[in-house]
């Protein structure tokens, strides 16, 4: 597992979703040999996800995030730095705040990649992390 990757919200939101069979099918098949982080904001994006679109409760996101830290190598906390890292980020790349916690997250991480519906396929960001939209051949 040399090659890490950070998992945006859409990504953890569309590995437990049945009425995206095809996204989920093709996840489960590409995260098989990575080794997978994702971040405290991803988790917090995922619940409200959940309790807004799909109408679940409590008990049943607590589960699928408990299923997430099966799946997931690392959680990473957002902190301070990681806030200042976004802002700089947004500065020079120009995407939501938002996002660039997300990219900062995983620039903290060593991530190869970022796998996300939301950013420029192919894009990369301070020369070595890459933004991957897995679904763009669906």
């Amino acid at each position: 597992m040399s090659v890490k990757v950070f998992l945006d919200t859409n990504i953890l939101v569309y590995l437990y979703s049945k009425n995206e069979q095809d996204k989920r099918n093709k996840l489960c098949q590409m995260l098989d040999n990575l080794y997978r982080i994702t971040s405290t904001q991803a988790l917090n994006e995922a619940s409200n996800v959940w309790f807004k679109k799909y109408g679940w409760g409590g008990d049943k996101i607590k589960n699928h995030l408990d299923n997430i830290e099966l799946i997931c190598n690392e959680i990473r906390v957002i902190t301070r730095s990681t806030i200042n890292l976004a802002i700089s980020l947004k500065d020079k790349y120009g995407y939501s705040y938002y996002d660039c916690v997300m990219i900062a997250s995983a620039i903290e991480s060593d991530c190869n990649e970022i796998y996300t519906e939301d950013m420029s396929n192919g894009q990369v960001i301070n020369n070595f992390l890459k933004i991957t939209n897995p679904f763009i051949h669906l």
